[in-house]
């Protein structure tokens, strides 16, 4: 089912969301400070690109570094991102079928806001450790 569900994802929004991240983190490797927000940003591409059987945890020993570094993607382009999956969300939940991904995508709302200090895990992986 999680095939199913991400190969509808990737046709309907998650290539383009992808795309999006992909120009974030390439216009954030121009200086060479904001490199640190343009690898989260890849990251989060690959994730918005096949979401489905994969999951966000905090990172252990994340603390105000990556918060200060949070509240500097949110100005770079967080709330793009963001405003990406909202849009997204609302056109996927018009359709029954939709509505799974629909949710999908504004799960992943938080991520595309604070990227930094999370890890993206497969849910089998989780489901062990916990």
């Amino acid at each position: 089912m999680r095939t199913i569900l991400n190969i509808i994802w990737l046709v309907l929004s998650g290539f383009w969301m992808f795309l999006g991240y992909m120009l974030a983190g390439v216009l954030l490797l121009i200086p060479i400070i904001t490199i640190p927000w343009a690898i989260a940003s890849f990251r989060n591409g690959m994730y918005a690109l096949w979401p489905f059987g994969r999951t966000v945890v905090d990172k252990p020993g994340a603390g105000v570094g990556s918060f200060l570094g949070n509240v500097i993607w949110v100005i770079l382009a967080g709330w793009w991102l963001a405003l990406g999956h909202i849009m997204t969300g609302i056109a996927m939940m018009i359709t029954i079928i939709g509505i799974p991904l629909g949710i999908a995508s504004f799960k992943m709302v938080p991520i595309s806001l604070m990227p930094l200090g999370k890890e993206i895990v497969d849910i089998d992986a989780v489901s062990y450790t916990r």
